[in-house]
C-alpha cells in the first residue's frame, strides 16, 4: 500500500524508494514528501508536472518556519521535479532560497574539562533500577570524545558492530547513510570491556551494545539528560536550549583536539583534512573543513606554523609513498 495519497503517489513511491536503495536513510526527506503529497491533494492537482505556479506556492515562506526548514523543503521539491523531469514529465524547477547558515559555534571542551567529565560520570549513582542507564554513561561519554561518533550512531551499535580485540567499530546507521568503519585506542577498549562485563549477561550479536542493567537499549535522549546532570555537577555552566554545551559538543571537542594533534606532530593540512573527513563520515571535506576556523580561532598561530600549503605537496606524496 502507497504512502502516498495524490496524483504522484506512484512516483514519489518509485523515487524514495529509488534514494533509499542507494543508502540514503531519508527519513526527514520522506516526510517532506508526504506533505508534498498533501500540499498536491489540497490545491487539486489532476495532472502530473509540476507547473510554476505550485512551485512558488510550495516554495513561500511559511508562518513561524525557519530559513533552513524552508531551504531544505524547497530542495527536496527540486530533486523531485529533476526527477520528473527525467522521467518524462515536464516540470517546473524552482530557485532555491538563498542557503542558510548557522550562527551557532559549538562549544570546544578543553583537555581539562573532559578530564573532570569523565571523572564526574564515573561517580554517578543510579536513583532505582529502572533508570540504570547511568551504567552506561561512563563507557558512552568516552566513546563519543575517544571516536567523535554521533550520540545517534552510538546507541544503534550492535555487538556484531563492536570488535573490541582488534578495536574498530562499524557505523551502519550514519547521518548521511554512509557505512564506515572507526578504529579506537586500547584504553578505549578497555573501558568498553569492562562496561559489557559489568552486565553480567549473554545477548545475541543482533543484540545493543549500550544496554542498561535491565537489558533494554539506551536512547539518545536519556544519555543527553545525564550528560547535562555530569556538567551541573562539573561546574561547566549550560546557556540554555539552543547555546549549548551540548551533548554533540564532544564531537566537536573530539575533531578539534584530533586535529591539534596532528598539526602538532607536523602532519599537513593536505594529509589531515581528508583523514578526518573520513574518519567523521563526512560526505565532503566543506563539512570538515569548519574545524580549521575553531583550531585557528582557539589555536592562533598553530596552524600556520606548522602547515605549509603549496603547490609542492606532490613531491611529498611520492616521498612518503617510498618510505
Amino acid at each position: 500500500m502507497s504512502r502516498f495519497q495524490g496524483i504522484y503517489a506512484a512516483l514519489l513511491d518509485q523515487y524514495v524508494d529509488f534514494k533509499k536503495s542507494l543508502g540514503y536513510k531519508f527519513k526527514d526527506a520522506e516526510y517532506t514528501y508526504c506533505l508534498l503529497d498533501r500540499f498536491t491533494i489540497q490545491n487539486g492537482e489532476t495532472e502530473i508536472g509540476i507547473t510554476k505556479q505550485l512551485a512558488d506556492k510550495w516554495a513561500a515562506k511559511r508562518p513561524n518556519e525557519s530559513d533552513s526548514t524552508r531551504y531544505r523543503r524547497v530542495m527536496y521539491l527540486i530533486q523531485f521535479t529533476a526527477f520528473l523531469n527525467d522521467s518524462g514529465y515536464n516540470s517546473y524547477i524552482p530557485v532555491l532560497p538563498r542557503a542558510y547558515k548557522s550562527t551557532f559555534t559549538p562549544y570546544i571542551f578543553s583537555p581539562k574539562e573532559i578530564e573532570e567529565i569523565f571523572a564526574v560520570s564515573d561517580r554517578l549513582e543510579m536513583g532505582n533500577f529502572m533508570d540504570s542507564t547511568v551504567n552506561v554513561i561512563p563507557a558512552i561519554l568516552r566513546l563519543l570524545y575517544g571516536t567523535g561518533i554521533r550520540v545517534g550512531e552510538a546507541v544503534s551499535l550492535k555487538l556484531r558492530d563492536v570488535n573490541l580485540d582488534e578495536r574498530y567499530l562499524i557505523i551502519r546507521q550514519s547521518k548521511n547513510g554512509k557505512e564506515r568503519m572507526v578504529p579506537f585506542s586500547d584504553s578505549l577498549a578497555e573501558v568498553l570491556r569492562q562496561y559489557r562485563n559489568s552486565l553480567h549477561t549473554v545477548q545475541a550479536p543482533e543484540g545493543f551494545f549500550f544496554v542498561k542493567r535491565n537489558g533494554y537499549p539506551c536512547r539518545a535522549k536519556t544519555i543527553y539528560e545525564w550528560f547535562r546532570k555530569v556538567l551541573r555537577k562539573t561546574g561547566i555552566s549550560h546557556g540554555g536550549r539552543g547555546h549549548g554545551p551540548r551533548l554533540h559538543d564532544l564531537r566537536h571537542a573530539f575533531s578539534v583536539h584530533s586535529f591539534v594533534a596532528m598539526a602538532e606532530s607536523g602532519l599537513d593540512l593536505y594529509y589531515s583534512l581528508p583523514i578526518l573527513s573520513e574518519y567523521l563520515g563526512h560526505q565532503s571535506l566543506e563539512a570538515t573543513d569548519k574545524y580549521v576556523r575553531l583550531v585557528s580561532d582557539r589555536y592562533p598561530g598553530l596552524l600556520s606554523k606548522v602547515n605549509n600549503i603549496c603547490a609542492y605537496a606532490f613531491p611529498e606524496v611520492r616521498d612518503h609513498a617510498a618510505d
